[in-house]
């Protein structure tokens, strides 16, 4: 690493462990684009100038899924560096991205008043956290998941919010730390003491930022629940999302949920700890699309014709694109059809409107219930606001507007 100017401690470290653990072995080089375009982690950091925009942009350019770490035979935190290189631009304020503005939008919706609800019935100790995603592109299965959770539990509540996790990829650290803890206090000043997830990204966020509540993934919970899914027969193989690689009891939990629906699962080559991104990682696929394909591509290769099966509504949206591919839930609620190639999930402009409805029927729900819509806005976003409205808050206001609904600023 050039020792032009100062740089963040944990990226000075993790440059100088790379530096010096590197062996140059190649086994992350072949299993990555991004690394066959630029070169092994040691020479990445020993080239690396925190002064120079173009080498703070190789940086975003990797899709941060950690497989490199997987495989590395030293066992060295390569995609923490690259993570660390992203915190360094945005401190800098070197590098700013024109393309990444949707993705970042989309969070500002998922964090506003207008798309946000908590909904915390009396004795409330545990929530569903259902994430951005999965509510616009399947609102039916929010509803049916958390339909099976009050069966053993009627008291769980149900939190419509962002995780932050687009903010945290694109390194803005402090913004995402001080939106998160408003987050995390709030949950845990009335009385919640668990999460249940069903976005793998949601997953990392609360284990990696959030502090005095359990987190667990409904899969988890439903497989440990004995619930026994529709029978129907068939094959699939099952895409684990890269950003819980490590997270071995969910792979199970899932396997274990299609199996008991009568499927037989083979594996690709990549899965479980091994997996690899579906794309859309790290905003790659906004920047260098060409580049983040190559992983949609890979799996159309090792799935070989068989439906994938994945439980990130994201991956679902970046893997369609190359081979059939369907999200966990359809299989679930709706087998017959999902093998049939006739189950898929809302686009948006409507997984906006999706979001809008599903939230306003659980704001009328009846029952004593603490309900709240949050407005926290942290200062890092508040020095920065514009009021030149993105695009998808105009089409956030026309779904409202197609929703019977007065629409308001977000």
């Amino acid at each position: 690493m050039k020792q032009s100017t100062p740089v963040r401690s944990p990226l000075q470290s993790l440059c100088q462990t790379n530096i010096k653990g590197c062996t140059n072995c190649g086994k992350c080089v072949r299993e990555c684009a991004f690394l066959r375009k630029y070169g092994t982690p040691k020479k990445i950091a020993a080239e690396f100038d925190p002064a120079d925009s173009m080498s703070l942009h190789r940086a975003f350019e990797c899709n941060l899924c950690g497989l490199c770490s997987a495989v590395c035979p030293e066992k060295l935190n390569v995609d923490g560096m690259f993570l660390e290189m992203r915190r360094e631009a945005v401190d800098r304020d070197l590098v700013a991205y024109p393309e990444h503005k949707p993705l970042l939008n989309y969070e500002k919706v998922g964090t506003s008043r207008r798309f946000s609800l908590y909904r915390l019935p009396e004795g409330c100790k545990t929530i569903f956290f259902p994430g951005c995603s999965l509510p616009g592109t399947r609102p039916d299965a929010v509803h049916n998941l958390l339909a099976l959770m009050h069966q053993a539990d009627p008291t769980v509540g149900v939190v419509f919010d962002c995780c932050l996790k687009p903010s945290y990829s694109l390194g803005r650290e402090q913004y995402v730390n001080s939106m998160f803890e408003e987050m995390n206090d709030w949950l845990l000043r009335h009385g919640v003491r668990e999460v249940l997830v069903a976005c793998p990204n949601c997953q990392v966020m609360f284990e990696r930022l959030g502090h005095g509540m359990r987190v667990r993934t409904v899969w988890e919970a439903l497989a440990e629940s004995g619930l026994q899914p529709e029978r129907v027969a068939g094959t699939v193989t099952v895409h684990d999302p890269c950003v819980i690689r490590n997270s071995e009891p969910v792979h199970q939990a899932v396997r274990t949920l299609l199996e008991r629906q009568g499927l037989v699962v083979e594996e690709m080559k990549h899965a479980g700890k091994k997996t690899v991104c579906c794309g859309k990682g790290g905003g790659v696929n906004l920047l260098n699309p060409s580049l983040a394909g190559e992983w949609g591509e890979l799996r159309k290769k090792e799935a070989d014709g068989r439906r994938v099966i994945t439980y990130c509504a994201g991956c679902v949206q970046a893997l369609e694109q190359h081979t059939p591919t369907n999200h966990l839930v359809d299989l679930l609620f709706a087998p017959a059809q999902t093998l049939a190639g006739k189950k898929k999930g809302a686009k948006a402009p409507i997984t906006y409107l999706n979001r809008l409805r599903l939230k306003m029927s659980f704001k009328k729900k009846k029952g004593n219930a603490v309900l709240r819509e949050r407005s926290f806005v942290a200062q890092q976003a508040l020095k920065k606001r514009r009021w030149k409205i993105p695009f998808t808050q105009i089409l956030c206001g026309i779904a409202a507007a197609a929703a019977g609904m007065h629409w308001l600023s977000l």
